[in-house]
């Protein structure tokens, strides 16, 4: 839950020291390949040629990838704060006019949390699945987002706490993948057949504790 001193809890599903040395090598990579196209167009054409080549090349990749080392997602008592690199988003869950619950289906599966206050909207990641298991928001950022959905007077927003929770006793029983709420949520999007995205309706939300 959130830390009684109003401390913020980290929302990332990926930690940042997980994903962040990665990016940093992807812009140099990315630099550095730019340089050399770059180079060996210049041979062929002009200096001023090569170097707009390899700048359209390699510069907007090694941005994007400089970036997303900035991304961030905590919360603070019960407002969301995401932080994109270019700019921040914070929306009070407690006053929450919207609550869904995201589903991506493929390869690679993604749950995630899309809230909004009327005038802003903030998606939180909550888990990850592939063919050989998955990747799910830990507990205490999975509290913290409970006990603020539980706090407004929105309904839907209230059934998906109530969906949390029950993420938070698989999770503390060590139920397998089929008994967990959010990867029943990644199932129930495909016997649907509403890939590759979809939004849940706040029926098949409450079906997810059945």
């Amino acid at each position: 839950m959130p830390a009684a001193d109003g401390g913020s809890v980290d929302l990332d599903l990926v930690p940042a020291r997980l994903i962040t040395p990665r990016l940093r090598r992807l812009a140099v990579f990315a630099f550095l390949l730019g340089v050399v196209v770059g180079a060996i167009v210049g041979v062929f054409t002009s200096v001023a040629v090569g170097a707009l080549v390899g700048s359209l090349l390699g510069v907007p990749t090694a941005l994007s990838a400089l970036a997303a080392t900035r991304r961030r997602t905590s919360m603070t008592d019960t407002v969301i704060h995401a932080h994109s690199g270019l700019r921040a988003v914070s929306v009070d869950v407690a006053r929450a006019v919207s609550a869904e619950l995201l589903v991506r289906s493929g390869r690679v599966s993604q749950v995630a949390l899309r809230v909004g206050d009327g005038d802003r909207r903030v998606t939180v990641p909550l888990a990850l699945y592939t063919a050989d298991g998955g990747r799910e928001l830990e507990v205490l950022p999975l509290r913290a987002l409970a006990d603020g959905l539980v706090s407004g007077e929105l309904a839907p927003a209230v059934a998906m706490s109530t969906v949390l929770i029950a993420q938070l006793r698989a999770e503390a029983r060590g139920a397998g993948l089929e008994e967990r709420p959010l990867y029943r949520a990644v199932q129930l999007a495909r016997e649907a057949n509403r890939v590759p995205q979809t939004v849940l309706t706040d029926e098949e939300v409450v079906r997810l504790t059945d």
